[in-house]
């Protein structure tokens, strides 16, 4: 017997949660699975740099108290290049500012929110497909943790599944989307030590990028350019430390034991369809962003944010109009987004095969972003996020 409701959500991850958490606000139920435990879910360690437009929503929402005990608020970050550092005031461009609170502490607050609201979180149930998506009656095929399988029938069924979404393929079939991979990729380590800045160091250099960041006040996250192909065991401790204080020279890094060793590979994606009848697609299930500009988990929440309006509307005043435009509302975001990314990305890593003159062409782009009030403010706005709407 099909288990019946009016919003099934696979994926429990921040687009999934915080849908089924703004839904219940408005007394809408959902049913929300994940093929991960629920450790899986609150221990898997991801960054997390929030817009203020999601602090908000978290927040006022009652989602999260400790983003705001706990979250690191910045009011700004340095771009280093030519030796020389250069502060981006985003309280003085546009008067917001940026939240450091990594994704996994925000997924402890939402599922720690959602079951003391009595939500129905299944863990340990894999989607396999999902089926009926032009009816009114779409459903989803599961099979929990003893393999037995699970149906869930409901008005709308939302795909919050990750960049290998089983809700995609029966959105876009065969058509998939806008892709774009990149020549390079992060080599990210944590490391025992105190922060070696107040503030995230952007740092361009003629060996290539870095990114110097901050988990705690006790371990740093920091990240250099590398080949998508680099093996994490390829280098020595003393090795990482060399290669990072040569990326970001003119500035001292504390440097302590590395416990955590990854690479991170950069993608773009959009897909060609976001909307299949009443199946819908948010966050990474439809669009991925490199990580550079920290828009990933921010663009599910502004997703999130316009979906629960068009549900609202759908659910409980038969209008269909906001869930129909959905997809072209969404996009609007989701493209300024993905071109912020690629902007930051291209304008602060050094290319394969870059000439002297794209070397030099880069700094005096750098040097017109930080000489400028106005390109100051188009990097704070892009960097803190634009009102949700």
């Amino acid at each position: 017997m099909p288990v019946r409701t009016r919003v099934a959500v696979i994926g429990a991850g921040p687009a999934g949660l915080l849908l089924s958490h703004l839904l219940g606000r408005h007394g809408i139920e959902s049913v929300v699975i994940d093929s991960r435990s629920r450790e899986e879910i609150e221990t898997t360690i991801r960054a997390g740099i929030l817009e203020q437009g999601t602090v908000e929503i978290l927040s006022e929402t009652g989602a999260s108290e400790r983003v705001l005990t706990v979250g690191q608020k910045h009011e700004g970050i340095e771009l280093r290049f030519d030796g020389e550092g250069h502060r981006i005031d985003f309280a003085a461009a546009v008067g917001r500012a940026v939240w450091l609170y990594p994704q996994h502490e925000v997924l402890k607050d939402l599922v720690a929110a959602r079951l003391a609201a009595g939500q129905d979180l299944r863990f340990g149930v894999t989607a396999e497909r999902v089926e009926d998506a032009e009816t009114d009656r779409p459903r989803v095929v599961a099979k929990n943790a003893e393999g037995d399988t699970v149906e869930i029938e409901a008005d709308v069924v939302i795909g919050a599944d990750g960049s290998r979404s089983v809700a995609r393929e029966a959105v876009t079939g065969t058509y998939g989307g806008y892709f774009r991979e990149y020549p390079f990729a992060w080599f990210g380590i944590l490391c025992e030590a105190p922060p070696s800045a107040e503030e995230l160091i952007y740092s361009n250099s003629p060996d290539g990028f870095a990114l110097i960041s901050r988990r705690s006040p006790g371990v740093q996250r920091m990240y250099f350019q590398c080949d998508p192909t680099t093996d994490t065991g390829a280098y020595s401790e003393e090795q990482l430390w060399e290669i990072l204080r040569s990326r970001v020279p003119g500035t001292t890094l504390n440097e302590g034991p590395i416990f955590q060793r990854d690479v991170l590979r950069f993608r773009s994606f959009v897909a060609h369809e976001m909307r299949r009848g009443r199946v819908v697609l948010v966050g990474d299930a439809a669009h991925t962003v490199p990580p550079t500009g920290a828009k990933g988990m921010n663009l599910a929440v502004a997703d999130v944010v316009v979906l629960t309006e068009a549900l609202r509307a759908l659910l409980l005043d038969g209008d269909a109009s906001l869930f129909d435009a959905f997809p072209d509302t969404a996009r609007k975001r989701i493209w300024k987004a993905q071109h912020f990314s690629w902007w930051m990305t291209s304008m602060l890593h050094l290319q394969p095969g870059a000439s002297d003159f794209d070397r030099m062409r880069q700094i005096g782009e750098l040097r017109s972003v930080v000489e400028s009030d106005a390109g100051r403010a188009y990097l704070a706005e892009g960097y803190t996020g634009r009102p949700l709407g």
